[in-house]
């Protein structure tokens, strides 16, 4: 067996899950979090670690699980809000029925997500309770758009399997209104995250569903879930409302058809867009939803 001293040594490599008052928890990819501080050389060449972070630690204390984080990886990418880094894909979430789905709001986090350039997983939850034609209305309008579209039932456990390959091998952000089922599908795809964030808990005595703080759970190697409060908010600050079109990526296929060069879509004549809307090729939902956001965006600028 290898000496205590020598293990202790080594450099080993995780994934910062959660970060709080300065203490960050390292998950090592196979089972275990470590409590780790950050060297001071972090904060002399102002470097900040996010959760999300890849992080290579020393472990000081090994029953204890606390360790030194000595290095932060390069990052494939970094979001503003909230701050987290190595976000691969968001997976948000909403209710088939009860609650009927805000096809508004889900247009609206749709728009925030495509302005952080973060692809999108659209999940459909409680589909035990919607009838089959809603089902499949609703896959018909984002399978439209562009989006790849799943549809579960929590409860029952069903399409769960699908959902899962969906994820595998990616860090995924968790977003979507209250009520929709989200804690019930973290809990079915990885049933230890509740053991996980309770484990963290005691040691920072502070409530298990902190909504303050990002939060990473490990589902199997490779493959994370983050809750985060932050990622669910609507942002939309600094966008143009000529810039907003870019968001609804089924637009761009009609965009040459339209008659006048830079055409919103909105009260144009001779619009491809509009075309596009009469004939079903764009859902008349997705384009009300436009109209309405590219209104809110024109009349805000006004003061």
């Amino acid at each position: 067996m290898m000496p205590r001293e020598e293990t202790l040594s080594q450099v080993h490599r995780g994934k910062i899950v959660k970060g709080i008052a300065g203490f960050y928890y390292v998950h090592d990819g196979i089972s275990a979090v470590y409590e780790c501080k950050a060297r001071g050389i972090f904060r002399e060449r102002g470097v900040r670690p996010l959760v999300g972070d890849n992080v290579e630690f020393d472990i000081l204390d090994a029953e204890e699980r606390t360790g030194n984080i000595t290095g932060v990886l390069e990052r494939e990418n970094e979001l503003i809000r909230p701050a987290v880094a190595n976000i691969n894909q968001a997976m948000l979430v909403f209710a088939a029925a009860e609650p009927d789905p805000n096809l508004n709001l889900l247009d609206r986090f749709l728009v925030s997500m495509q302005l952080r350039d973060v692809p999108v997983i659209l999940c459909f939850n409680k589909t035990d309770l919607a009838e089959t034609e809603e089902l499949s209305r609703l896959a018909d309008i984002y399978t439209k758009a562009g989006y790849r579209v799943c549809t579960v039932s929590a409860k029952r456990g069903e399409g769960v399997g699908e959902l899962k390959a969906l994820l595998k091998g990616r860090t995924t952000a968790l977003a979507g209104p209250s009520g929709v089922g989200k804690s019930s599908l973290t809990n079915l795809l990885q049933p230890d995250a509740g053991m996980e964030t309770g484990a963290v808990s005691d040691k920072i005595k502070r409530g298990r569903h902190t909504t303050r703080h990002s939060e990473l759970f490990f589902v199997e190697t490779d493959t994370y879930l983050m809750d985060t409060p932050g990622f669910g908010s609507l942002f939309t600050e600094g966008i143009e409302p000529k810039e907003l079109a870019a968001c609804f990526p089924e637009f761009a296929p009609f965009v040459p058809e339209c008659r006048f060069l830079g055409c919103v879509h909105v009260g144009e004549r001779d619009c491809g867009v509009k075309s596009a809307v009469q004939e079903g090729k764009i859902a008349g939902s997705r384009y009300e939803n436009y109209r309405l956001i590219y209104n809110e965006l024109k009349n805000n600028r006004r003061y």
